[in-house]
């Protein structure tokens, strides 16, 4: 099992939308130097002016106690609600880190996606906001930790410990894709647990609404399908490919096209569609995820007319009842040892640095008014 792997973002000129675009509307200029979209944005701000105090007054009663996880994005915290004693996890991007690696985009898709999307496995955002110097993301505390912890820890799962998790990722990525929302960024690392065990996707930063296909390529090498190394374009069927390659990873402790664990060598690997099957996965578990492997993405498994029902009724998960799926009544395979609501035992240790980020501009400011 490798060490926890990093996302990316690619943007070429032949796989970017926004190198396709012809040009960009002109904007008029005011006399005290603004252009529309920024007096556009002042305004939408102070016509939410009370929702930003009541959004600030939020900010100032959480205690911010201990970082549980950090990336190119910034950090999350665990934060303790001082009025209700309530735990909740505060994401924070440093305004100007965002801006200058060009996710300002990437991380105004997450806040429109989430805010717009409730489900049992999918993490819930309550609020966002902005100061000087950061942007916040309020979500549920999940005490449980990342899904790859116990994955490294334990090397290896069995099949109903892997289906488990698997069926809760289905009834999420079939909830997101009947709003024409691609995840692009399945892997351990993005599935947390709760207190009870129960799985649920975080992250959305690579999340995106689309009608037909994007070409931007992004997502994390071991898990990105054949179409976005090609840079064809890409679609819902991008995200059933990942779930393949989670259960192989589940049952193998190693992704497929990575087993020297050199990434250089995936391409190649995914291209020509080279795995060496390990005699632990039964014939029945192979044939499905090779179906989800398929080259060409309109023949995988999940992209036809029917669906995520096209997976569901694969004959691996043929005494699974998915309504008790959704209803959270199947008994969790693993039981995370929370000793209280705001217990970090299951996260590891992140140095808290957060707060020395500089503060914005007031153009980088401006490009968030409404966050």
């Amino acid at each position: 099992m490798t060490s926890s792997r990093l996302s990316v973002h690619y943007v070429n000129s032949g796989a970017s939308i926004t190198s396709r675009t012809t040009g960009s509307p002109r904007l008029s200029t005011h006399a005290n130097g603004e252009s529309d979209t920024v007096l556009i944005a002042k305004k939408l701000s102070s016509l939410s002016l009370t929702e930003r105090e009541e959004k600030q007054h939020a900010l100032d009663r959480l205690e911010m106690l201990k970082t549980v996880g950090t990336g190119s994005y910034g950090h999350v915290l665990v934060v303790r609600d001082r009025e209700t004693s309530t735990y909740y996890a505060l994401k924070i991007f440093s305004i100007t880190h965002v801006v200058h690696s060009r996710q300002t985009e990437h991380v105004k898709s997450e806040k429109e996606i989430l805010s717009a999307i409730k489900h049992p496995f999918i993490v819930r955002l309550y609020w966002t906001h902005h100061s000087d110097q950061f942007l916040y993301m309020l979500f549920d505390y999940l005490p449980g930790g990342e899904l790859f912890s116990y994955m490294r820890r334990k090397g290896t799962f069995d099949l109903k410990t892997s289906l488990f998790y698997i069926c809760e990722i289905i009834l999420a990525f079939e909830y997101l894709h009947s709003l024409q929302i691609i995840y692009r960024d399945l892997k351990p690392e993005n599935i947390l647990l709760d207190a009870e065990g129960h799985s649920k996707v975080v992250d959305f930063g690579f999340a995106k609404k689309i009608l037909n296909k994007t070409f931007t390529t992004c997502g994390t090498p071991d898990y990105l399908s054949p179409e976005l190394f090609k840079n064809t374009g890409h679609n819902k069927s991008t995200d059933w490919w990942s779930l393949g390659i989670l259960l192989f990873e589940m049952l193998t402790g190693g992704t497929p096209f990575n087993p020297n664990q050199n990434e250089s060598e995936i391409p190649g690997r995914v291209l020509a569609g080279r795995i060496t099957w390990p005699r632990t996965i039964d014939e029945q578990t192979k044939a499905f995820i090779k179906k989800l492997l398929i080259q060409n993405p309109d023949k995988r498994l999940g992209a036809g007319r029917n669906g995520s029902r096209e997976i569901k009724e694969q004959p691996i998960f043929a005494s699974i009842r998915w309504d008790d799926v959704y209803a959270r009544k199947s008994k969790p395979p693993i039981v995370p040892a929370v000793k209280h609501p705001g217990d970090t035992s299951c996260f590891d240790q992140y140095p808290e640095d957060w707060r020395s980020a500089p503060f914005a501009s007031d153009k980088e400011l401006d490009l968030f008014a409404d966050f």
